[in-house]
């Protein structure tokens, strides 16, 4: 086991100052493209991006349609870069999300997207990208370099400049509101006490990971961690989606996480979650309120459907130490790189 704090635990350290950085830089590129949604009213958002990245995006998909009415529509990269179809989107507006800005398949999306009539917005982490070079409009994430494979601090900020574009769209007091608090909540999550969590995975060979609405965003997120860290199996489910053929496999002490934050869906997720400790599982909730009896504490922005990528900051500090508990790295999985080129 390693003897000093790996790069995956200090960058998630860094999160709240990067976020808090980004907001405050690019508060002119989030009123820009707000005035591009209000005044353009665009009948879609297309969205591309691979890995964690596209996590980033579910969550944004679900913030955006709930607060705007407006559909986001996921593109495989492969249409454009393996394909070669055109894309039909007239007064569109389309996001690509990508840290490093390198590689072909969304580059290829995004150029579509501009030649079919779309705005070309670029998240990136690394500004002067190809991807960048290409876009319409830059907004950077400012999460600095990140070194360790697993990304941490550059999701978190990703997550976090599409829900300040939500914001900027729709206006909306209450999720201003929680982004201030950001943050400061996710400095508290980073110090939680995720022992629940560590206890029902150190053992398991197989974990679900689950949510609804952001908090399936952020389960997905949840899973590929386990995987690509601890080289533990790991599915995400809507908890809705898991009542139906994933139940199957639930026996007694199957350990299923779930990010449960207070907003519409909490009384619905509530009854699942105790429908499956009816059946055995072993629940642990990332929660600011008493889901289950492994709840584990976590701040809330006041926001609810902001609260699953504060909790996210926890959840990185369990599983970094479960991988260094089972022997591995986490900042240099042994089949993967930092930066992967796919077309």
């Amino acid at each position: 086991m390693m003897s000093e704090a790996s790069l995956m635990f200090r960058e998630t350290g860094e999160a709240p100052e990067v976020v808090a950085r980004l907001l405050a830089h690019e508060r002119r590129t989030f009123e820009e493209l707000g005035r591009f949604v209000t005044e353009r009213r665009p009948p879609v958002v297309t969205v591309a991006a691979r890995g964690s990245s596209d996590h980033a995006v579910s969550f944004f998909k679900y913030l955006f349609e709930i607060g705007t009415g407006v559909p986001v529509a996921s593109i495989g990269p492969s249409v454009a870069s393996v394909y070669h179809a055109p894309l039909n989107v007239p007064g569109a507006l389309h996001i690509t999300v990508s840290q490093s800005g390198a590689s072909p398949d969304v580059i290829a999306v995004q150029d579509a997207a501009k030649r079919g009539g779309a705005l070309a917005v670029a998240v990136v982490n690394a500004a002067e990208s190809p991807l960048a070079r290409e876009a319409d409009v830059v907004l950077p994430i400012h999460a600095g370099e990140e070194k360790s494979v697993a990304a941490t601090k550059s999701f978190i900020a990703s997550a976090a400049a599409l829900a300040a574009l939500t914001q900027a769209a729709t206006g909306s007091a209450e999720l201003a509101d929680g982004l201030a608090r950001l943050p400061s909540a996710l400095q508290k999550a980073c110090e939680a006490d995720y022992e629940p969590a560590l206890q029902a995975m150190t053992e398991a060979s197989s974990v679900y990971t689950a949510g609804r609405g952001p908090g399936f965003a952020i389960s997905l997120e949840a899973a590929l961690k386990a995987k690509e860290t601890a080289k533990l199996h790991a599915e995400a489910f809507s908890l809705a989606e898991l009542m139906h053929g994933p139940m199957q496999l639930v026996d007694q002490g199957f350990p299923i996480l779930a990010f449960v934050p207070k907003d519409e869906a909490l009384s619905s997720s509530t009854a699942i979650l105790e429908k499956l400790c009816g059946i055995g599982a072993r629940v642990v909730t990332f929660s600011s309120v008493e889901v289950s009896e492994g709840t584990i504490a976590m701040p809330s922005t006041g926001y609810g459907k902001l609260d699953p990528l504060a909790a996210l900051a926890a959840y990185y500090r369990m599983i970094e130490r479960l991988t260094r508990e089972r022997g591995l790295d986490p900042d240099a999985p042994d089949k993967l790189k930092k930066v992967t080129e796919t077309i």
